[in-house]
């Protein structure tokens, strides 16, 4: 789990109740800078700097995710994931980067399916 850009990690299993709010991502959520292997992943992990990473990372994030968005917009046919990712920017640039993700993650799904990769996002 990551709170704030700080990790977390659980020896037992715990309740957790954040009383405050918070930017926090867990589990499957949390993409490894290694598997952002793909043009969707790579946006994805952008989204995620903007999202948890420490303040200096989140303007670079954001600003990464535009670029890259454009990249994928250019090279792809499928007008549904230009909306999506439409979408997901719009919501990161109004401070929604957890919509942002949960958007781009039907992109990288998408993407999966386009690729023939197995289904990890």
């Amino acid at each position: 789990m990551i709170v704030n850009g700080a990790p977390i990690r659980f020896r037992t299993k715990s309740r957790i109740e954040l009383t405050a709010h918070a930017r926090f991502l867990f589990g499957k959520q949390i993409m490894a800078p290694d598997e952002a292997d793909t043009p969707a992943r790579r946006i994805y992990f952008a989204f995620q700097s903007a999202y948890i990473g420490v303040e200096p990372e989140r303007a670079s994030g954001l600003e990464s995710a535009r670029r890259l968005i454009g990249d994928f917009k250019d090279a792809t046919t499928s007008p549904l994931a230009r909306e999506i990712l439409d979408r997901a920017l719009q919501a990161a640039e109004a401070d929604d980067c957890y919509l942002a993700l949960k958007l781009t993650r039907r992109v990288i799904r998408h993407e999966d399916a386009v690729l023939h990769r197995e289904r990890v996002a």
